[in-house]
């Protein structure tokens, strides 16, 4: 049996369909993960994962792209020509499987399993209704075992090919401060996160600063001089292996969290609660999580601050991180 499992949102998104992809690979002959440009770099790195197809669709995303009838014809063909089986959908919770239902049974798919509180008509023949406050990495695995996946371990993160990084971080132990994400709403201001390198510094810690190629600015500033700042220098994979071998990490509801999770370090989570805790927090390591969670903006899936002074995460100091940070390396 050839599977397929798409999630097409961003590269935490992908992390925490991993499990489900898991349990699909125990029972199937191949799984193919049809992902976007975002989430490409995660899903190379799921156990389970045979092949990847690459696709921006039109419905998910910051800045979807127009409809392109030549592209989606294109990733039609491309899924047909590997004759898939049957299908999960991973969506978020506020998201529709429909349209990608639709391009799977395009495809000839013949067995289409999902989350989905619309109408199906024809596009599922597995319409699964997740729990209402489930996490997204259990959401998953739930709709798993409905299509006839059960899972097959303990349903945690995991990513595979994680190198050595002696060579940038220097020998442990250290701590890893993110400050970036990709929402602003999402992100602790540059000022706190210095301010915390200090704290962190001051109390014996070591820090590694951590940002991607677009973020050097951001993560100099908040290294200063005396942190490491590796902030453009580690792609997902050398990013995996930095946080495997961290005491904790900082940072907010980002990709780099999951990450975090997927080799097992313990994460302080900066949680704005533009979306819900519960769903997306750090999975199944130990954690803290930060942030007024009954702020204003709570709910709103907002991606900028909608509240002036950013009060949910700027009304979290310095020492309340490390005091967070020091309880997690403990757990």
């Amino acid at each position: 049996m050839k599977a397929l499992v798409t999630r097409l949102d961003s590269f935490g998104d992908v992390l925490l369909a991993g499990p489900a992809v898991r349990a699909v690979a125990a029972r199937a002959d191949s799984v193919t993960l049809l992902c976007g440009p975002l989430g490409e770099p995660a899903a190379r790195m799921l156990p389970g994962v045979d092949r990847v197809l690459v696709w921006e669709a039109p419905w998910t995303g910051f800045e979807p792209p127009p409809v392109d009838r030549e592209d989606v014809t294109r990733v039609v063909a491309s899924i047909d020509s590997i004759g898939v089986d049957t299908a999960l959908v991973l969506t978020s919770y506020h998201q529709s499987p429909l349209p990608t239902a639709l391009l799977l049974r395009l495809a000839g798919v013949a067995r289409v399993a999902a989350d989905s509180e619309d109408y199906p008509g024809s596009l599922l023949d597995v319409r699964h209704h997740r729990a209402p406050h489930a996490h997204e990495a259990e959401a998953g695995l739930a709709l798993a075992a409905a299509a006839g996946f059960p899972a097959v371990d303990e349903g945690l993160l995991s990513v595979r090919g994680v190198p050595g990084t002696g060579e940038l971080t220097g020998t442990s132990p250290y701590v890893v401060l993110h400050p970036g994400a990709s929402v602003p709403a999402r992100s602790w201001s540059p000022e706190r996160c210095a301010e915390a390198v200090a704290e962190l510094t001051a109390a014996g810690h070591r820090v590694v600063v951590t940002g991607g190629p677009g973020e050097r600015d951001l993560t100099a500033y908040v290294a200063g001089n005396q942190a490491l700042d590796l902030g453009g220098r580690t792609d997902a994979p050398l990013l995996a292996g930095v946080l495997a071998r961290a005491g904790a990490l900082i940072t907010g509801n980002t990709g780099p969290a999951h990450l975090a999770a997927a080799v097992g370090t313990p994460v302080v989570s900066l949680f704005a609660p533009v979306v819900p805790a519960e769903r997306w927090r750090p999975y199944g390591v130990p954690y803290v999580l930060l942030g007024d969670q009954d702020a204003p903006c709570a709910g709103t899936r907002a991606r900028e601050c909608p509240v002036p002074g950013h009060p949910c995460l700027n009304s979290v100091t310095a020492y309340d991180v490390l005091t967070a940070t020091e309880k997690v390396m403990q757990a």
